[in-house]
């Protein structure tokens, strides 16, 4: 059973928990800058800085970025990048209750949530989170760190840039392009290309900063 650290302890973190427990993991335990006790019942480690010392003890030990994205940054890809500097090696995680179809690729780091449909032809970045129930269609195409929020639907031949967080309950539609740096607010229905990086909400989906 391979062992994992997760980084970070809040609410993500805790699912992000429970889908390493389902998928099989040895779970070492949490970092986070503040103890907030087990989480399901896995232990605080300490802060990040204890992280070179979890090698020494687990030296074939993989972290998982366990911090949620609800804004365009790119926060969660460079503590990846960081982590990944010291020697942990960044698995993919899904979620037995996902249905990954033939001829995916999921980036480094990528985590698949329960109930996810990600159908064939669809590659992603690294640090990307698939999240609760929702439906990437075939050949979609997903930058480093993007976030597919629970409920969204992607359609086929979709793509989707790097640091993007679709909303919860977000449409877009088949063969659509979202360029890098974008939030799409909950329930927006994207129907045309985003060139410009920005905040989109909507039906259809506007620029609104």
């Amino acid at each position: 059973m391979a062992s994992i650290v997760v980084v970070g302890g809040g609410g993500h973190a805790k699912v992000v928990i429970s889908v390493l427990k389902k998928a099989g993991y040895q779970v070492a335990g949490y970092t986070d800058r503040q103890d907030r006790g087990p989480v399901l019942g896995i232990p605080w480690l300490g802060g990040d800085g204890v992280l070179p010392g979890v090698l020494g003890t687990h030296p074939a030990c993989g972290a998982i970025i366990g911090i949620g994205k609800v804004d365009a940054s790119q926060l969660r890809l460079t503590l990846q990048d960081d982590i990944s500097g010291l020697g942990f090696d960044f698995p993919v995680i899904v979620s037995p209750h996902a249905m990954i179809n033939e001829e995916v690729t999921l980036g480094a780091g990528t985590v698949v949530f329960d109930g996810v449909v990600v159908n064939s032809g669809t590659e992603t970045g690294r640090a990307c989170i698939l999240n609760t129930n929702s439906t990437v269609e075939h050949d979609c195409r997903l930058g480093d760190n993007v976030h597919i929020a629970p409920g969204v639907t992607l359609s086929g031949g979709v793509a989707v840039g790097r640091n993007t967080m679709v909303g919860t309950g977000a449409t877009v539609i088949q063969s659509v392009s979202i360029c890098e740096d974008c939030m799409i607010g909950a329930g927006s229905t994207v129907v045309k290309d985003i060139t410009v990086p920005g905040t989109y909400v909507g039906s259809p989906a506007r620029r609104i900063k």
